[in-house]
């Protein structure tokens, strides 16, 4: 009888962690990771609320890439107030990369006229000692108030596109990283030609100045427009371990119109049933 009881005891045991290893990611993991940073930041502080949620390997652009711990330890508490709100979000099929992007506001003053409106666009990665999100990229762009509130779009991770871990560790970051090589390098023969082939249909694009814009047909008429072609050059990336989300970043030289200019970017990548990498999201930050 001791024997059948143990028994149960044990199958139920391994019912209920089989269901809890197969329980599926969420996407609201990430979009809450974002959220409760917000609230930190209008509790503690920019400076406070940065350096709490970093991590280790956690950088910005302030002009140059520097980690966030780095950055944020050596100045002064920043003054102003810093919103935002996640209004697109995904996350990898086994939950160890995410990113969030929306609009932000900063305030450094008692008057509506002080109020500077832009986007940003942040990536997390699972720390798998307490099983929270990291904030491993922030950067964000600048552009008029927007006419009207931007809509939302959160995701839940294709689980079809999930692949086995690579035994190679460093082979997920080459692969990506050669991956935004050749985006680079189709740049410099045609910008237009380059989005045709990179870009998702849904790819969104996010240019200091503008409200961002969705959509491969979109993206290359503004680029076509406003006279834009581009050189750049990769300086880092990586991949989630399930294959099917990941992030890149580097420098650029932006020719628009007859105005040239640095830019720093950051790429979002997703995996398409055809296990080709496209280009879910690009946002371009001024070097100032």
């Amino acid at each position: 009888m001791k024997k059948t009881i143990l028994a149960a005891i044990f199958l139920a045991g391994f019912t209920q962690a089989s269901l809890a290893q197969t329980k599926p990611v969420q996407v609201s993991k990430v979009v809450n990771a974002e959220t409760d940073f917000n609230k930190l930041v209008e509790r503690k502080g920019i400076k406070a609320g940065f350096l709490a949620v970093a991590d280790p390997e956690g950088i910005v652009f302030k002009p140059n890439v520097v980690k966030i711990s780095e950055f944020y330890s050596t100045i002064d508490k920043q003054p102003g107030k810093l919103s935002w709100q996640p209004k697109v979000a995904r996350i990898s099929a086994n939950g160890d990369l995410g990113f969030t992007a929306g609009p932000y506001v900063y305030q450094n003053g008692s008057s509506e006229d002080d109020k500077v409106f832009g986007q940003y666009v942040s990536v997390w990665k699972l720390d798998a000692a307490d099983n929270k999100f990291k904030l491993l990229i922030d950067l964000g762009i600048q552009h008029p108030e927007p006419d009207a509130e931007q809509g939302t779009d959160f995701k839940e991770p294709d689980l079809s596109k999930q692949k086995a871990p690579s035994k190679d560790p460093f082979n997920g970051k080459d692969i990506i990283i050669n991956n935004d090589k050749l985006l680079n390098h189709s740049l410099d023969l045609s910008t237009l030609a380059a989005y045709k082939e990179f870009m998702s249909p849904e790819g969104r694009y996010y240019f200091p100045g503008f409200e961002p814009i969705m959509g491969t047909d979109k993206v290359m008429k503004f680029l076509d427009n406003e006279g834009v072609t581009i050189s750049a050059q990769t300086i880092n990336g990586g991949r989630s371990s399930s294959n099917d989300l990941a992030y890149s970043y580097g420098t650029a030289r932006i020719k628009k119109g007859n105005i040239v200019n640095n830019y720093n970017y950051v790429r979002i990548w997703e995996i398409d049933p055809s296990h080709k990498w496209n280009l879910a999201l690009e946002i371009f930050s001024t070097v100032e």
